[in-house]
């Protein structure tokens, strides 16, 4: 009688007398210790059960150990997403061990989405938008708010948890008359004890009911930004003025509106903001109006005038860049070829004014007052119960600081001086490469209201 012994790699056929010498090697070759022929089952089930319980015991170690890093990191990565403008180390030392108490659902706060009116002298100011270790408008307003209940610890946190939004981020030391923040708040708020606990450069004006899906900044429709000035800037590069006693006459009042009369339209502002080149649709801005009041003198006796711009939206550092032309070809340190030249796809080199004299005046919302404000449940965003509380702000803490620090300080007189320095020529192209992978400033050049 013959079998068939089959191996890894191949088949072969022994004789039915050799069949228990190869059961014997089939159980060595499946690691069957030879130990099995002397031992009895017993023995070697319970060896069998020792091996097991050792390994169980060894991965229930490595399990542990793994565990434990994983808590490690889960704990590094919830401290990395933590406020850096919050002391945790002091927050932690604080709580200790004691956990956190039951939510009780009468601390449960009704909150509706609000509109804030708020105006601030952005001097002394890193901007508008809250900056980790920088004195911000924002660091200072939610600090108020969380004082008097008007937010949680979360929502200071994190401002998402209250929905809120600005309408336009300012940049550094530039002001704002009339700022719109929306959030969720609660229906009881004391405007006048939240104003003690601001600075007295900060101001909130006044809070009004919006839709439940109102976002300040996507809905508005168009802003309105001024600079004030003294008119010395526009004085002729070849003329020798008196800082004080300057007076600018008509002929050259009447060339500046004719040059800011350029910007008016639908144009291409690549050239007038950071890192953006010509056929970005983005770069495409529509100016409604560019105009300049008459002078007027201000209590330290210099002659001022204010240039107010609306647009739809604007880029960063766009409307002091479009001052910083149009003084330039006020004052003869270029032609308005230079400007025509500008809104093509030409790179040119081009001057950028202060930003002391740029104020954000008004943030228009008509198609949310055409289609809410008469609804009989919320009111139009016109704010002109509180228009000569913010007038006197405006004046008494913004164009009063810009008056006195141009005297002082005269930063306009400083920066009319390096006009010359500028070609107003083309410059080297920034390379399509580098713009693509800045995701971080081409994200804040493509933000709207960024100055």
């Amino acid at each position: 009688m013959l079998i068939v012994k089959r191996t890894i790699n191949f088949i072969k056929v022994v004789p039915a007398s050799h069949q228990y010498t190869f059961l014997l090697h089939k159980g060595r070759t499946l690691g069957t210790q030879p130990a099995l022929q002397r031992k009895g089952f017993a023995a070697a089930m319970s060896e069998a059960l020792d091996r097991l319980e050792q390994e169980e015991a060894q991965k229930r170690i490595e399990r542990a150990t793994m565990d434990e890093t994983i808590n490690v990191t889960k704990q590094q990565k919830r401290l990395l997403k933590r406020r850096k403008w919050v002391d945790w180390k002091t927050h932690d030392e604080e709580a200790g061990d004691t956990k956190r108490p039951a939510f009780d659902p009468a601390d449960r706060v009704k909150r509706k989405k609000y509109a804030m009116l708020v105006g601030y002298c952005g001097a002394n100011y890193f901007g508008m938008q809250r900056n980790p270790g920088m004195p911000t408008i924002e660091e200072e307003l939610f600090k108020a708010m969380l004082k008097h209940k008007w937010i949680s610890d979360k929502g200071f946190e994190a401002a998402q948890v209250t929905c809120f939004q600005r309408a336009a981020r300012t940049d550094k030391g530039v002001s704002a008359g009339r700022q719109i923040c929306s959030l969720k708040l609660p229906e009881t708020l004391d405007i006048k004890a939240l104003n003690e606990d601001l600075p007295e450069q900060i101001r909130v004006f006044a809070v009004e009911r919006v839709t439940k899906g109102f976002n300040s900044k996507d809905q508005c429709n168009a802003r309105t930004y001024t600079y004030t000035l003294p008119s010395f800037a526009f004085a002729d590069h070849m003329q020798k003025f008196d800082f004080e006693s300057y007076r600018i006459d008509e002929v050259q009042l009447q060339k500046v509106k004719e040059v800011l009369e350029m910007y008016e339209g639908t144009k291409n502002f690549h050239n007038f903001t950071s890192r953006k080149n010509f056929h970005d649709p983005s770069a495409k801005r529509f100016i409604m109006s560019f105009t300049c009041t008459e002078p007027f003198t201000t209590p330290q006796g210099i002659e001022f005038v204010t240039l107010k711009v609306k647009g739809q939206s604007f880029m960063l550092h766009q409307i002091r860049k479009m001052v910083g032309l149009a003084i330039a070809i006020t004052r003869g340190n270029t032609t308005a070829t230079t400007l025509e030249r500008a809104l093509t796809e030409e790179r040119l080199d081009l001057p950028m004014a202060p930003g002391l004299g740029l104020v954000l005046d008004t943030v228009h919302y008509e198609r949310y007052n055409n289609r809410y404000g008469s609804d009989g449940i919320h009111a139009p965003l016109l704010w002109t119960k509180q228009e000569d509380e913010i007038k006197e702000f405006i004046e008494r803490y913004i164009y009063a600081n810009i008056y006195e620090t141009e005297h002082k300080e005269r930063p306009m007189l400083e920066w009319i001086e390096t006009l010359s320095l500028h070609s107003y020529e083309r410059r080297e192209e920034i390379q399509t490469e580098v713009i693509k992978n800045d995701d971080t400033v081409k994200k804040r050049c493509d933000d709207e209201d960024d100055e």
